[in-house]
């Protein structure tokens, strides 16, 4: 253990032995694993690839070039340079190839390795072990999928990163952020790779995967004065996952806010792009419970970022996006008590009525968006063209969730609506069930989340309160939402909204706050198509499928981590107001772009060059303009 620790370690250890009943931001102990980190005597003994070099200028740039190193120029690290950061890492660098690389002729095929993992590629969990897997595979590039899924042709690495710094401590972080400045290759940050817009891949980068960052700290009471708050909190590392903290949570009686899908690495990542939870109806999004961080910044420092120390970088990590400002390895959050829920799931289709009575169904429901978010209930609910050809539609309630609502409560609820559909002639099973506490309602009711296929792109509206509380604005809303299921577009939505807490001062897109209904649509092509017919649907998509959800909400926005990459004024849509001090910060943090993700703040000047000219990571990261 490095001395700085040690030293700091021995403090906390007196610290923690004295009769103190509360815990804050001043004597929030470090993990173990934090506490092996490089300080400033450290760095000066590294290998020049390692160490930290003063920070330049803003607006300067350390590499001439104008794209960041790649396998074949000059400059590319030396093999020995790799070996020194292998050595500062612990020997946690890793030269992952793609899992898919057992289906593809040479030395790694394995037949019977490849038959069970086509079998199973759409689970989620499948995936989470893999250190540079991506979770929506269009965005790698489709260069290595198993061939029963899409036929790459033979495996190559694509846009998936070709190190990763497999990190479990702070001291891992900081010599791979240090690298990537000092050496001037490209650097990409994965967790669990959930996000829709592939953040987590880039060709030829180093990676970042906090992954293993897992320890989970309950504090029974956190006080911190400028914040504002006194209560239960967990300090949770940037790998924690939804049923890993939901369930730690239910332990000690407790619940946090966090995602619906239980893969989905909610300290790392979500939180960081604002969060919607089962529970923002109810406390708000993810990032509006965050009480600290402890940060690696762009400049390699290990950092504590919370209401009074480091406060700007604080607001901007509380919604700014993932992957942007610096690597999260902890995140502590508010907790509260747990309390009963009750939850309905049920189906209906055109199956079993006409299609005009299946829609006047639907229709009903939106009468009731803004009474039920105001009751603090969330609904998942999907729209699906299950037989195109048929006209056949399915409408699928998994679920609808009420936080801390008796059984009866819930009825109240929902009945109304219930006897509009009975008297439609619908006939559906409510499956009401109630429960205890949220783990189990939340662990039972919601569905896992997939890998997405290889030939669908989404993009996401948030539809703000004013489009259900005028009956002529609420049709139009319907109506569209209805032209995107009647041309083929599956619709995925989650009627909640996103109450203001008591500080609500953060990065948090504020079209969230308007919110009561986000949705999503989604759009697909042919398998066979060419990059021309990819071209002209997507372009379709963006400029048409999804211009008509921002025709009738002017002014709102898009959720950044569940979007279309090519969404237009990206800053406005997924920042809102809060983008120009968004920019601010990112130019004083990283003035040398160490950190670039697509759609991400202050990547105007940066694109991806894919060599299939299609939106992916498959390319070398370069300035827009020579030299900028």
């Amino acid at each position: 253990m490095a001395p700085y620790a040690a030293l700091w370690g021995g403090i906390l250890a007196a610290l923690l032995a004295l009769p103190v009943a509360t815990t804050s931001p001043r004597t929030l102990p470090l993990s173990e694993s934090e506490k092996i980190q490089l300080i400033q005597d450290q760095l000066s003994n590294l290998p020049i690839s390692v160490s930290k070099l003063s920070p330049l200028p803003v607006g300067s740039k350390r590499h001439g070039g104008r794209c960041k190193v790649y396998p074949g120029d000059a400059d590319w690290p030396s093999n020995e340079s790799w070996a020194e950061l292998n050595d500062n890492t612990d020997g946690r660098l890793l030269k992952p190839r793609p899992q898919a690389a057992v289906c593809y002729e040479g030395p790694e095929y394995n037949a019977e390795a490849c038959a069970e993992m086509s079998a199973d590629w759409t689970n989620s969990y499948m995936h989470l072990d893999g250190p540079i897997e991506m979770l929506s595979p269009v965005y790698q590039g489709l260069t290595c999928v198993p061939p029963s899924i899409y036929d790459s042709g033979n495996c190559t690495q694509g846009g998936f990163p070709m190190y990763v710094v497999n990190a479990t401590s702070p001291r891992h972080v900081q010599a791979g952020v240090n690298f990537a400045r000092n050496t001037g290759i490209r650097l990409v940050v994965k967790n669990t790779g959930h996000d829709f817009l592939g953040k987590s891949g880039g060709a030829s980068s180093l990676s970042i995967w906090t992954h293993y960052f897992k320890d989970i700290s309950y504090i029974p009471e956190y006080v911190d004065e400028v914040g504002g708050y006194l209560g239960p909190a967990f300090k949770c590392g940037s790998g924690v996952q939804a049923f890993e903290i939901y369930k730690a949570a239910s332990k000690k009686g407790r619940v946090v806010v966090g995602g619906e899908g239980e893969t989905v690495g909610v300290m790392g990542g979500y939180i960081q792009g604002g969060g919607h939870s089962p529970l923002s109806s109810m406390y708000g999004t993810g990032a509006d419970n965050v009480l600290a961080f402890e940060v690696v910044t762009p400049d390699g420092q290990f950092v504590t970022a919370n209401f009074t120390h480091n406060s700007d970088l604080f607001w901007a990590l509380r919604g700014g996006g993932g992957s942007t400002f610096g690597v999260a390895t902890s995140v502590t959050v508010k907790a509260f008590l747990d309390f009963p829920t009750t939850v309905s799931r049920f189906t209906f289709s055109t199956a079993d009525v006409t299609n005009e009575t299946f829609w006047a169904g639907v229709r009903t429901y939106f009468d009731y968006f803004i009474t039920n978010a105001d009751a603090g209930t969330y609904s998942y609910f999907r729209i699906l063209p299950s037989d195109p050809e048929a006209g056949q539609v399915t409408f699928r309630m998994v679920p609808f969730l009420a936080p801390n609502k008796t059984l009866e409560e819930t009825h109240a609820i929902l009945d109304p609506w219930f006897a509009r559909l009975n008297d439609l002639g619908i006939v559906f099973d409510p499956h009401i069930k109630h429960y205890d506490s949220f783990y189990p309602a939340w662990d039972e009711s919601f569905p896992l989340e997939a890998v997405q296929q290889v030939n669908v792109s989404s993009g996401s509206r948030l539809f703000p309160r004013a489009n259900f509380a005028d009956e002529g604005l609420l049709n139009k809303t319907f109506d569209e939402i209805r032209k995107s299921v009647e041309t083929n577009h599956v619709v995925l939505a989650f009627n909640m909204k996103m109450i203001s807490p008591d500080n609500r001062d953060n990065a948090v897109n504020p079209a969230w706050r308007q919110n009561v209904l986000f949705a999503i649509q989604s759009v697909r092509w042919s398998l066979n198509a060419t990059v021309e017919e990819i071209w002209e649907t997507r372009r379709g998509f963006t400029f048409g499928d999804m211009q008509r959800w921002r025709d009738i909400s002017p002014g709102a926005g898009s959720y950044l981590a569940e979007a279309d990459r090519l969404e237009p004024n990206f800053q406005q849509a997924f920042f809102g107001d809060k983008y120009p001090r968004l920019l601010e910060i990112k130019k004083k943090y990283d003035p040398e772009d160490v950190f670039w993700v697509a759609t991400g703040v202050g990547s105007e000047g940066w694109q991806v060059e894919s060599v299939d000219t299609l939106p992916n990571e498959n390319g070398r990261l370069c300035r827009v303009e020579e030299g900028i």
